[in-house]
């Protein structure tokens, strides 16, 4: 079993910053892809940023140049750098990991989900 504790999520003004923060724990061998996804009321699970394990980065384009994703693997950690928040930006974050765990097949893990409000 592997857990996800996300972290960092509340209410910004418009223009401000926040720092996502999801730690993995548990039976893990390695970590592979480690992401945030967003979901805003009536719309659909979307890509913000993801980071392999070599540290390619990917991100949506409509956060690019505004948000930074990162990882530490020596704590099985990912985070989510967001600057100049926008109130679309308001939605549900969750933190997607691919983990290959030990004596079982690779296994894609979704966290609680923090939540990201942005005020104009």
């Amino acid at each position: 079993q592997v857990q996800l504790v996300e972290s960092g999520g509340g209410l910004v003004q418009a223009g401000g910053s926040l720092r996502l923060s999801c730690a993995a724990s548990g039976n893990i061998f390695s970590i592979n892809t480690m992401g945030w996804y967003r979901q805003a009321p009536g719309k659909q699970r979307e890509l913000v940023a993801r980071i392999s394990s070599g540290g390619i980065t990917n991100y949506a384009d409509s956060v690019k140049g505004r948000f930074t994703i990162s990882r530490d693997n020596a704590k099985n950690t990912v985070y989510l750098q967001m600057k100049s928040l926008k109130p679309e930006d308001t939605a549900g974050y969750y933190c997607n990991v691919v983990v290959l765990r030990v004596g079982a097949p690779i296994y894609n893990y979704w966290g609680q989900g923090t939540q990201v409000t942005v005020s104009s």
